[in-house]
């Protein structure tokens, strides 16, 4: 008998984001690489939470999600998109998106079968394809701008493909998927008959006019769409982990399945507070979006200052840049270095690429902290621009 780790486990890594957050701890640094939030979360979902806890609501909430936040949720779609959604046979709470991701596409695909994932790609989903059994088909989004062509898209579509994962306003990169792009997805779903994994995290954090369309609203992906959300970004609260899926009854059965055997539950005084959450007026959306947009028009002039070549964003608070003026070997190297010597972590590009080599003059930071947090990595990359290049 050999003891090991599963074939399935040996076919990736752990978290790159993870691993620099480890590092930025270790040497004192400003963390760019992970995507949190270092300011405080609304005060009154906070009280919420509290006030859950104190009253008692401690035990197990149902399997599925608390009644309270599904009916809050399918509220909200009603509010900004206008769908109208069955809190009681469409809605699967989940802890967190990650959960949401994996627990649908364990629902949806079988072994044997191919999911399509655009490149650069969020590093859960090539496992989460993995670990369903499936495998991954890689679709390059072609810089500066990010698009996909759609030969390439339609090429990757076979009687093999069962889902597709698009993630709008996405990570790595800060596109924003538009409506005629998402309207050639839709259609190549409607072809061959396939299911949409579409993460939507940040779908209230865009920029320059960018729009966001959810998937499931286009015409004949009602049936063919898992939207999947959560509360972590636009709540600024990543640690609670209450996510979320919304799909048609059918497909809601499977994922509820997989989920109550994954997960069993989401937490259940913070599912009461997210429902108050949800319920947040327009407006706090409108600042949430404007005051992001003054932390990234804060930190890209850091950036440039440095050397830095960037790829502009339209949604999330990500943005990718050009590391190759720099002269060092790869992406990693220079995360490590860059951590080590200037106290400021950012994420090798190479872990957003299933061939690392395609990312190598790439490294990923996020912008989602205080303007002072911002002001300190700027004076800390700053040294950057002066610093001796190593000779390759």
């Amino acid at each position: 008998m050999k003891i090991g780790v599963s074939e399935k486990a040996s076919r990736f890594t752990e978290s790159v984001i993870r691993e620099m957050t480890r590092l930025a701890i270790r040497h004192d640094g400003v963390n760019l690489a992970q995507g949190f939030p270092d300011f405080a979360a609304p005060l009154e979902i906070k009280e919420a939470a509290c006030k859950a806890i104190q009253d008692d609501i401690n035990q197990y909430a149902i399997t599925w999600g608390a009644p309270s936040f599904r009916r809050a949720l399918a509220e909200k779609m009603r509010r900004f998109y206008g769908m109208e959604i069955d809190p009681e046979r469409q809605i699967c709470v989940t802890c967190g998106a990650t959960e949401a991701m994996l627990s649908a596409i364990m629902a949806v695909v079988d072994p044997g079968e191919e999911v399509i994932v655009f490149e650069p790609f969020y590093e859960n989903y090539g496992p989460d394809a993995i670990l369903s059994g499936a495998s991954p088909r890689y679709v390059t989004l072609h810089e500066p701008d990010f698009r996909f062509d759609p030969d390439d898209l339609a090429r990757a579509f076979s009687d093999k493909t069962r889902g597709i994962i698009l993630n709008s306003p996405h990570n790595p990169t800060g596109k924003v998927f538009a409506r005629e792009e998402l309207s050639i997805i839709a259609e190549l779903c409607r072809k061959w008959d396939v299911v949409a994994f579409t993460d939507e995290i940040y779908e209230h954090i865009l920029y320059d006019d960018a729009e966001h369309v959810p998937l499931i609203t286009l015409p004949g992906m009602e049936d063919r769409t898992v939207l999947i959300g959560g509360l972590s970004k636009s709540y600024s609260v990543t640690g609670w982990r209450v996510g979320y899926t919304i799909s048609s009854p059918a497909l809601t059965d499977g994922i509820r399945k997989v989920h109550d055997f994954v997960t069993v539950g989401a937490a259940a005084p913070l599912q009461e507070a997210g429902a108050v959450a949800l319920s947040l007026p327009g407006e706090y959306y409108v600042s949430l979006a404007r005051e992001y947009e003054r932390r990234r028009a804060k930190f890209l002039p850091f950036l440039e200052a440095a050397g830095f070549r960037y790829f502009m964003p339209h949604g999330a608070y990500y943005v990718m840049t050009d590391i190759s003026s720099f002269g060092f070997a790869d992406d990693t190297e220079f995360a490590r270095y860059l951590v080590r010597e200037f106290g400021v972590a950012a994420v090798p590009g190479s872990s957003f690429y299933h061939r690392p080599e395609d990312g190598r003059e790439r490294l990923r930071f996020s912008f989602c902290k205080k303007l002072e947090t911002l002001t300190l990595a700027g004076d800390r990359l700053a040294g950057l621009a002066k610093a001796a290049r190593p000779s390759r």
